[in-house]
């Protein structure tokens, strides 16, 4: 399969909303009961979304049609929205995500990125280097807490091989 990873633009906005949610719907059910998922994933993409995508994301094609997301604020190392279409889903598209947001951050001299796991991807983020298994809680901007593992990896020396 033939994946190209770019920055993301505004236009994106609405495939990256649609993959965030049948993702977050299909990967975290069984580890989120359904209400919390249904209000993960409830509503109309806000409008502050596509800002967001434009500013932070970048996105993972597949004959030109958005496949998969991720974000990297360069300022803070903060690592959000990686999310990939599921029907494929455990073909590599969101471990060359995180090698690109990886040598991205390394480009702009960061030397620690973070992020929040849901608990059904800590496995994914531990085999691309990130280390956490202390459970925390993850506060959404949509009102609502759930648990996750705050994670981190550290840029020095050499880049892990995710596995």
């Amino acid at each position: 399969m033939n994946v190209t990873l770019r920055k993301a633009t505004a236009a994106d906005a609405p495939a990256a909303w649609e993959i965030r949610n049948a993702a977050v719907r299909q990967a975290c059910a069984g580890f989120y009961d359904a209400e919390l998922l249904r209000r993960w994933t409830a509503g109309e993409m806000p409008d502050s979304f596509g800002a967001f995508v434009e500013r932070l994301f970048y996105v993972a094609e597949v004959n030109q049609e958005v496949v998969g997301t991720g974000a990297v604020n360069l300022d803070n190392g903060q690592v959000d929205g990686i999310f990939v279409r599921p029907d494929l889903m455990g073909q590599g598209i969101g471990k060359r995500m995180i090698a690109f947001l990886v040598a991205r951050a390394r480009a702009a001299g960061l030397t620690e990125l973070r992020l929040e796991s849901t608990l059904n991807a800590a496995p994914f983020y531990r085999r691309c280097g990130f280390v956490g298994d202390v459970l925390g809680t993850y506060q959404s901007p949509r009102g609502f807490s759930m648990p996750c593992y705050p994670m981190t990896l550290t840029l020095t020396g050499q880049a892990p091989e995710p596995r």
